[in-house]
């Protein structure tokens, strides 16, 4: 009897010992998904079982675009163009199709350190040399390339990032020639000028106040997020208002937002669309 048992706990602590626990730092790539997916097209929402999954329905192209944190006048917070980002980007992707967005790149070139140049001369702002920020970009592009991505698309809703984006695309369609991965730089994307004119052929007519700031911006960070041109403070203190153009009411400016961020995300597909060749 007792030998039976000895037997059989001898047995169970074999069995037990022959299960191999998976390496949680590298789990099977073809390992099944075991739950239903949530759908996002932004990838920092998403596991990678459900980015893989994506991946292999067809999902070839993925977004990827440069903010900035810097001094936006006294209304508009500084993540300005990380906010219209999360806008605009979704758009994009929507319209275009078989595209998934990477987290937004939140810090550019804004201004030199020493001394400090442009944006750097206020509180808040945040700045990359060149250098780093096509470093950046660079090894950002390099990960969705091995991971298996064919079109990498570069958008900036900056200035200063439109320079280093160029070339970081250059350089890596050079480099990887042979490969069927392509890097599309779209400069039809940063087209505040053709924003302003848009808004001045529907009747506003802005008097600049010399503010970092205006109408078609306010806009559209209205529509995404209230808090982020303070409205309720503006609102009470009698300045809802930007370069002679009342932002009230509320709806009706969010309004003009939406049809803002539908304007230069039509005009970025038709432009990314060129370039893909589709």
């Amino acid at each position: 009897m007792l030998l039976r048992v000895f037997v059989a706990c001898a047995v169970v602590l074999l069995s037990r010992s022959s299960i191999v626990t998976p390496d949680p730092m590298a789990p099977d790539p073809k390992a099944p998904r075991p739950i239903a997916a949530r759908q996002s097209l932004f990838t920092e929402e998403l596991t990678w079982m459900e980015i893989r999954d994506l991946m292999e329905q067809g999902i070839d192209t993925i977004l990827i675009a440069s903010g900035g944190v810097e001094q936006n006048g006294p209304y508009l917070v500084t993540g300005k163009h990380n906010i219209v980002l999360r806008a605009t980007t979704e758009a994009i992707a929507r319209k275009l199709g078989n595209t998934v967005i990477a987290p937004i790149i939140p810090f550019v070139p804004e201004g030199d350190f020493s001394p400090p140049s442009l944006h750097m001369k206020y509180p808040g702002s945040i700045s990359l040399s060149e250098e780093t920020f096509e470093r950046l970009v660079t090894d950002i592009c390099t990960s969705f390339h091995v991971t298996g991505f064919k079109h990498l698309v570069l958008i900036g809703d900056s200035g200063g990032n439109q320079s280093g984006m160029q070339k970081v695309a250059e350089r890596l369609n050079a480099q990887w020639s042979a490969d069927v991965t392509r890097v599309h730089y779209i400069a039809d994307y940063f087209n505040y000028p053709k924003v302003t004119k848009f808004v001045e052929e529907r009747g506003i007519k802005e008097v600049s106040e010399g503010l970092h700031d205006d109408f078609g911006m306010s806009a559209v960070m209205l529509s995404i997020d209230p808090h982020s041109i303070r409205t309720d403070e503006r609102i009470a203190a009698g300045k809802f208002r930007i370069n002679g153009i009342d932002l009230g009411p509320v709806d009706k400016t969010a309004a003009w937002g939406r049809q803002i961020i539908d304007f230069r995300a039509s005009a970025a597909v038709e432009a990314i669309r060129k370039s893909l060749g589709r």
